[in-house]
């Protein structure tokens, strides 16, 4: 399966592709279309007149849900369009002719994200269920930045499976950039922003 990778500039492409992420515009979509399945999120999943592969699972924290036919998919860090379409390309392609997939969240985990350094009010912050928050809606849920805030340097920590991946965002210089302002922050992310040296 191709991965589908894009994002505010070439610094962070690579980043991206290694969470199989697709940026998205918030003013185009709505909130809940641009929502990210989470680990812990519950799924019911449904395949028109095919009764018997009726699911619902829990995402792992690896991503994944084991499903009937196809096995193990890796739905987390997708939208729940983007699930949807994954689980019916699999089926469509060895099992069933045009499956029509519905997939709903029965279930929101907690999703949480953490903002450390020169904020306002450093801390644990959490993401409203069928919502998504971008990088500045993050940091300005903690109150936006210091006077002594590093804007050029901000980083996001991020869990992978068992590794851990940083990407450092000049938000100064790309604040008004709209792929920039559609950077997803996902749970347990770590957001940080260093002091300013002058």
């Amino acid at each position: 399966m191709k991965s589908n990778c894009a994002f505010c500039g070439v610094f962070v492409t690579l980043f991206f592709c290694v969470f199989g992420i697709q940026a998205q515009d918030n003013a185009s979509l709505g909130k809940s279309q641009t929502y990210m399945l989470a680990p812990n999120d519950v799924v019911q999943i449904k395949v028109y007149q095919e009764d018997d592969l009726e699911t619902k699972a829990r995402i792992g924290r690896d991503g994944a849900i084991s499903f009937p036919l196809i096995g193990v998919v890796l739905i987390g860090g997708k939208t729940v369009e983007q699930a949807g379409a994954l689980i019916r390309e699999k089926l469509d392609k060895d099992y069933l002719v045009n499956p029509q997939i519905t997939l709903i969240v029965v279930e929101y985990s907690k999703r949480r994200f953490t903002v450390l350094g020169q904020v306002q009010k450093p801390g644990s912050f959490e993401i409203p269920s069928e919502e998504s928050v971008t990088l500045l809606e993050a940091i300005a849920m903690a109150g936006g930045y210091t006077r002594l805030a590093d804007k050029a340097h901000v980083k996001v920590t991020r869990m992978a499976g068992d590794k851990t991946a940083t990407v450092t965002v000049d938000t100064k210089r790309e604040s008004n950039n709209a792929e920039t302002m559609s950077f997803q922050i996902l749970p347990e992310d770590t957001i940080t922003v260093p002091e300013r040296f002058f």
